[in-house]
């Protein structure tokens, strides 16, 4: 079965009074079929799902840069990043050493965290993807 979006037309006839003349007025609505709004869902979970991902790898990011720069921990922004992005590379910590220079820390585990959090979002989508997406015969529900 081939869904199409349905268009409700509507005709208002006003005939004021005894007037012999009528007032006319056409409106058009188009309402999406199921299949579009099932596509609609499932990009804006895609696209949730990414923002939360760039959100993580951006504060490691930034946490990389501060530990590459040696910034103080005890400033109150330094410590709150470092807090912070902290519970996203816990898991990767101790998978290599880090070499330093001075005060400085090459982080190579927040390089990894981040590509593995990409990697996680990638998959969750392409998981909620084929749970979710509407039957399509050409496929391009599934282009994600």
């Amino acid at each position: 079965m081939v869904e199409r979006e349905r268009i409700v037309r509507e005709e208002i006839v006003e005939t004021p009074g005894q007037r012999a003349v009528a007032s006319v007025e056409h409106r058009t609505t188009t309402v999406p079929s199921e299949r579009e709004r099932r596509l609609a869902s499932l990009r804006r979970t895609q696209r949730v799902i990414y923002f939360v991902a760039s959100a993580i790898a951006v504060l490691i990011m930034l946490r990389f840069t501060l530990l590459a720069m040696a910034a103080n921990p005890d400033n109150a922004f330094a410590s709150f990043v470092y807090g912070l992005s902290g519970l996203f590379v816990a898991p990767f910590n101790t998978l290599f050493g880090e070499p330093t220079l001075g005060n400085s820390v090459f982080e190579i585990s927040s390089l990894v965290a981040i590509a593995v959090y990409y990697l996680l979002a990638w998959a969750v989508i392409k998981v909620v993807t084929l749970a979710s997406a509407p039957p399509d015969a050409t496929g391009a529900a599934y282009d994600a």
